[in-house]
């Protein structure tokens, strides 16, 4: 079994939304993505997507994106990012989907021998937009990652998916990598990271953990191997 990720898929299936507003590197992006997809995924892998699926607003609108996710290859893990408006319930998100998707929040998933565990993360202490107003919102992600580690029954190694980043953006650990390590997480897959931000990113093997920045155009707009097992 293989462990792939990417993150900030942007889809918009129900209201389409130009991508190449951002660049033209965007033109066509879920059409690389999928070709790239389906070219290397079996069917008992696993494709983590960590966030920012979507721009819909409701879980109506999401359907058709996230039907078109169902379609493709492999078992997919995916967690909320700050612009998936449209997740609203867990409970109804979890009715909604393909059964091949399982979206994490304040739990975990055994697939396999790996468990998977995840929440959505937010700007951390440190960071230039971190303000007090963040703090509330920080320590409930850093509650709702633990609640999702604590739910791991066995010494199996864990996957944790974020949407933010784990590190502040001087590049500095924050209270997550220190639970993360607590757990003894093997791997985090992370997004969010666009633009400007890609200059300085921060990932690869770090105080006991790996790290992977997932961001689909970050990665060419093309699934990162995470691990095999």
């Amino acid at each position: 079994m293989k462990v792939f990720a990417i993150s900030d898929l942007h889809l918009s299936g129900h209201t389409p939304k130009p991508m190449s507003i951002f660049g033209e590197h965007w033109k066509g992006h879920w059409d690389k993505i999928r070709l790239d997809w389906k070219g290397r995924v079996d069917k008992n892998d696993v494709v983590l997507i960590p966030g920012d699926i979507s721009w819909a607003m409701t879980l109506d609108e999401a359907t058709v994106d996230l039907n078109e996710i169902g379609e493709l290859p492999g078992k997919k893990i995916i967690i909320r990012g700050n612009h998936d408006y449209w997740w609203s319930s867990i409970s109804r998100v979890r009715e909604t989907v393909d059964p091949s998707i399982i979206p994490l929040q304040n739990n975990s998933i055994k697939y396999r021998n790996i468990w998977f565990c995840g929440t959505r993360g937010w700007p951390s202490p440190g960071s230039r937009e971190y303000s007090e107003h963040d703090e509330k919102i920080f320590n409930r992600e850093l509650i709702r990652l633990e609640l999702s580690l604590k739910s791991v029954k066995d010494g199996d190694p864990i996957v944790v998916l974020m949407h933010y980043p784990p590190f502040n953006d001087r590049g500095e650990a924050t209270e997550f990598i220190e639970l993360m390590q607590n757990y003894r997480v093997k791997h985090v897959a992370f997004g969010h990271l666009h633009g400007d931000s890609l200059k300085n990113v921060i990932e690869g093997y770090i105080e006991g953990i790996n790290f992977h920045l997932v961001s689909c155009d970050y990665l060419e707009f093309r699934l990162k191997e995470i691990c095999e097992v």
